[in-house]
């Protein structure tokens, strides 16, 4: 059935891969709906309003059942609410048109004296007075409500929705006429986790912390959920295992720096008090591990449901991996930690290239991950580039499943990128892998003597060009208003 889905207007590339990967963590693509569907190909039919933009938040999505509806509703960060369509139009005669045609079986559960309902008015690209809203409300009293109307607790809410016909540039995507919306809601986000979880209220805070409106869209990406074993491998502060956890997965993290995952600020600051903050269940376990040195016993495969990390790909903070142990004075041979030293020993490290790490993360993901299970992390891209394939690695283990990208700065952008493991982890593929590991590697060492550098690339100014006596970005891609769009 075709339901009416209105996003909150942020994050425009993610809002889509977002839905869909809900839909299916709540069934919409299982075997008996979609038998021997592989995951590349588990999207959703989607169509544009009459007359809208792309980057429109308003957009028609095909769900099969209305609890799934309700489900991606509840779940979802960017997705203000979806619902059962009684209208549209034009004008308000076409709405009343179309409300008075659509089958009376669909509208008379809800229309009953038994029930209680409220009337939201909501407008997009322009702002209406009180008035103006209850006298559109009150022009619906062709609809025969028999039910008490309820402000605060309703059985039943109803939206009617109003966009404007942006000629005028008023940064927001361009909508060529006006368009009237008047539907039943049947799910919407929880936008309260957004500021509850909010960084700038966190107990223990690192330079690299996970954003948590990202963050809980990365448990999304994942599937995070009650019974499954969610694994970072950069874990930090824990900023991503705190969403996993809120959602009800088990987690479990690794840091190569002992002093972020065994110290932190103190006994009551450091990655277990941002668990109990929240009142969430504590990882099973933090280690002092390297990526590059994984501590797994020879053997162990299939551990996790899902690995969600953020790289360290030299931008705010550089990649290190085990290495770099300088000889004592006077010593010949392997530097050994001397016993009085071993309590408080920290391991020195070397750097770690981003062309290493990715190899290493796909390699671990694809022993240690479940067939099924999914691999969601960020990685950086020039934006002078053909395409994403031109430079990533791919594994025989893999198929994408969703790719969304957010612009850091006039060259350089990074993207979300989930993965889904479809075929066991053995020794053929495993050197296929390092195969196509060695290509991706020679390919990013041209990248970096071409003159490319990504710390650069970030904070490096926009470009511009001049244009007699004004400057003209070269930035293709429009920007609208609202955070990370």
């Amino acid at each position: 059935m075709w339901y009416l889905c209105v996003f909150y207007h942020r994050l425009l590339d993610y809002r889509k891969p977002e839905v869909e990967s809900l839909a299916d963590l709540f069934g919409a693509f299982d075997d008996k709906r979609s038998p021997g569907l592989p995951p590349h190909s588990r999207v959703l039919q989607w169509r544009l309003p009459q007359h809208h933009h792309p980057d429109s938040p308003f957009h028609f999505v095909d769900l099969p059942s209305e609890d799934i509806a309700k489900n991606v509703a509840n779940r979802s960060i960017l997705v203000k609410g979806i619902y059962e369509l009684w209208g549209e139009g034009s004008s308000y005669e076409e709405l009343e048109e179309a409300i008075k045609s659509y089958p009376n079986e669909r509208k008379l559960p809800y229309l009953g004296s038994e029930s209680t309902f409220k009337i939201t008015f909501d407008s997009f690209g322009k702002v209406m007075s009180h008035q103006e809203q209850n006298e559109r409300i009150r022009g619906l009293s062709y609809i025969p409500f028999k039910g008490r109307v309820n402000l605060k607790n309703p059985d039943i809410n109803f939206w009617l929705m109003e966009t404007d016909d942006s000629a005028t540039n008023n940064g927001l995507p361009p909508v060529a006429q006006r368009r009237i919306f008047f539907g039943r809601e049947v799910g919407g986000a929880d936008r309260k986790l957004i500021p509850t979880y909010q960084l700038k209220s966190r107990n223990y805070l690192g330079p690299t912390a996970m954003d948590a409106e990202m963050a809980f869209l990365m448990a999304n990406q994942a599937h995070a959920a009650p019974g499954k074993l969610v694994y970072d491998p950069f874990v930090g502060t824990g900023s991503i295992l705190v969403s996993a956890a809120r959602f009800g997965a088990m987690t479990m993290g690794a840091d190569i720096d002992i002093r972020v995952v065994r110290d932190g600020r103190g006994p009551d600051c450091n990655v277990w008090s941002n668990f109990k903050q929240y009142g969430l269940p504590m990882p099973i376990g933090l280690l002092r591990a390297d990526n590059n040195l994984p501590p797994w016993r020879p053997g162990l495969k299939e551990v996790f449901d899902a690995i969600i990390c953020d790289p360290p790909y030299g931008v705010r903070a550089g990649g290190r991996k085990s290495g770099g142990r300088k000889l004592l004075k006077g010593v010949v041979g392997p530097y050994t930690v001397p016993d009085e030293k071993r309590a408080d020993h920290i391991p020195s490290t070397a750097p770690y290239s981003l062309a290493e790490c990715v190899h290493d993360l796909l390699d671990l993901a694809a022993r240690m991950l479940v067939m099924g299970g999914r691999l969601v992390f960020f990685y950086p891209v020039s934006r002078e580039d053909d395409s994403l394939e031109d430079h990533f690695p791919e594994h025989p283990c893999f198929e994408f499943v969703a790719s969304s990208e957010q612009i850091l700065s006039s060259r350089y952008s990074r993207v979300l990128l989930t993965m889904v493991k479809t075929s066991p982890y053995t020794e053929e593929l495993e050197l296929a892998a390092r195969i196509k590991h060695l290509e991706f590697k020679e390919n990013h060492a041209k990248w970096l003597e071409e003159g490319n550098n990504l710390h650069s690339s970030v904070f490096s100014p926009s470009e511009v060009v001049e244009s007699g006596d004004s400057k003209v970005s070269k930035e293709s891609k429009p920007k609208y208003r609202g955070k990370y769009v």
